[in-house]
């Protein structure tokens, strides 16, 4: 169970908990709270520091002894780094570097939201942002482990002045995490345990009480809707494929906002095999699709005003003798055909389907996530996800949500040129590009098919669906990436002014229009290694 959050006026130095969290910025320079800390050490505290070696510097902590002079049984030093430099993201880190400390409390006070008012940040932001790093650092997947190490923190106590507005934002920061443990566990969950059917029955359980209304294709119902990519790449299996609609319709709503999430429950690659390296993390293809399914699961309890209409394809990749085969043509559901040269580019297959049923409802705008390119990978790494679309302003829109949450994305570009990369001598378009580069961008060009003219945007989150190591409010395995990016693009959303075609080639990736809460990595140039297709 997460911790639950509540609002106390006292001193620092008097909330009784189990432990006292203060922050403590570069220099070292003492933040909101430290002085009682200080006080309890008559005014050693800077000789403490610095004979341990603590700087203040962003996830670093250190406990200090109280002698028993500060109502909580101990104290730990927070550092958030430069004060000059803090944004949302720094107390969201600095929050799950609370939670690591706390682990084995039962309660814990901070002062970190008194951060806020140090810099100029609003305080209901800092709230929830504190309120995702404590809640999602306390997060461990630990259905299988006989001996599991679960946190016991369950009450944090927030010092300083409050109300209802702040605790609404604390609660709203614990409901959207609690969103993104859920994509986590689904990431996380073994591939057997979440057949295509069964994942759909897992969305289910989830979205009840939701305001969200749910519809699950079966087999037959994707055959007789004529949609050849999800019937094509889930032939292959004994577990037949899925498609998930789910509908937010608010009463009022005027504008609308589709979501299409990639769920290849488990990618073997079929015919075109995997290796079995390959294979290890394979069954964290449904990313995308748990990442959408959670969004979903918070809409109403966000407050979001828009129709929100989402469509997960959920499918397992696999060989057998009635897999799909390289060569075979398979039919989208708007009437192209696709020549399938590689069986492992097979979320693109599927995403085609799920955008031309997003299309046929005309919505305002869509944004797609998927676990789709090694090639993004090679390009941004693992920590930040590749953000194309064939409209300007609702990329930026996309951007801004990202940024704003603290999820690291960068634009690439759709070159016009790379369209004959996908020329087909028997179809309409190949399903892999006929050069040895740019993997990513000809992927996206693929999609782009499938958007029509409507405002779409694509994340390609091939890197930071998953880590290989914990860091801040994120630990090995599944990270929910994407959950947190669409319930404030939901919650935000404005229709977007334009309508444009595809960018035009060598397009520059649009520029910041002021500061956001998260710095994104500049993308690096793609490696001369052929990458992994999806």
């Amino acid at each position: 169970m997460p911790p639950a959050f509540s609002i106390v006026n006292p001193p620092a130095g008097r909330v009784r908990a189990e432990l006292l969290a203060v922050p403590v910025g570069a220099g070292p320079t003492l933040g909101p709270g430290a002085d009682a800390v200080d006080d309890a050490l008559d005014g050693k505290l800077a000789s403490f520091m610095a004979e341990a070696g603590f700087e203040g510097k962003p996830g670093q902590t250190l406990a200090v002894p109280t002698m028993g002079r500060l109502a909580a049984s101990a104290a730990v030093l927070v550092g958030v780094g430069d004060f000059g430099a803090l944004e949302l993201e720094s107390i969201r880190r600095a929050g799950a570097a609370v939670a690591r400390k706390a682990a084995k409390a039962k309660s814990v006070a901070t002062t970190l939201v008194d951060l806020a008012d140090e810099v100029g940040i609003d305080r209901a932001e800092a709230a929830r942002a504190l309120a995702e790093g404590i809640t999602l650092g306390t997060y461990r997947f630990l259905k299988y482990k006989a001996n599991g190490d679960a946190s016991r923190l369950g009450r944090v106590h927030v010092v300083g002045r409050g109300g209802a507005r702040l605790q609404e934002a604390l609660d709203h920061g614990v409901r959207v995490a609690n969103a993104v443990a859920w994509a986590r566990d689904m990431v996380n969950e073994p591939s057997g345990e979440k057949a295509p059917a069964a994942f759909a029955e897992m969305a289910r359980r989830l979205l009840r009480g939701s305001g969200v209304t749910v519809r699950v294709m079966t087999d037959a119902q994707l055959k007789q809707a004529k949609l050849g990519g999800v019937v094509g790449v889930g032939q292959g299996s004994d577990n037949p494929p899925r498609l998930v609609k789910l509908t937010y319709a608010p009463a009022g709503a005027r504008r609308s906002l589709a979501l299409v999430g990639k769920g290849v429950v488990f990618d073997s690659g079929g015919l075109s095999l995997k290796t079995s390296t390959g294979m290890e993390t394979m069954k964290t293809d449904m990313s995308g699709a748990a990442a959408v399914i959670a969004a979903m699961s918070v809409l109403r309890e966000s407050g979001v005003k828009a129709k929100v209409t989402a469509y997960v394809p959920m499918v397992e990749n696999m060989p057998s003798g009635s897999a799909i085969r390289p060569g075979d043509v398979l039919r989208i559901r708007n009437g192209k055909t696709v020549e399938v040269l590689n069986t492992d580019a097979e979320g693109r297959l599927i995403l085609a389907d799920a955008l031309s049923l997003a299309v046929e409802d005309r919505p305002d705008a869509i944004v797609d996530l998927a676990t789709l390119t090694g090639a993004c990978v090679v390009a941004l790494g693992d920590k930040v996800a590749g953000l194309m679309g064939n409209d300007e302003g609702w990329v930026n829109q996309v951007r801004g949500a990202a940024d704003r949450v603290g999820e690291a994305v960068w634009p690439l570009p759709l070159p016009d040129d790379y369209r004959k990369l996908l020329d087909s001598e028997v179809a309409d378009l190949r399903n892999i590009s006929s050069g040895s580069y740019g993997g990513a961008l000809t992927a996206g060009i693929f999609l782009s098919e499938f958007a029509g003219k409507v405002p779409w945007a694509h994340l390609d989150i091939a890197g930071p669906a998953r880590s290989g190591s914990e860091d801040a409010y994120v630990q090995k395995g599944g990270t929910g990436f994407g959950v947190r990016t669409l319930v404030e693009l939901a919650s935000t959303f404005t229709r977007p002014a334009s309508k444009l075609p595809a960018p035009e080639p060598a397009r520059a990736p649009a520029k910041k229009a002021k500061k956001t809460t998260s710095k994104t990595a500049k993308a690096k140039k793609s490696g001369a290694k052929k990458a992994r297709k999806g």
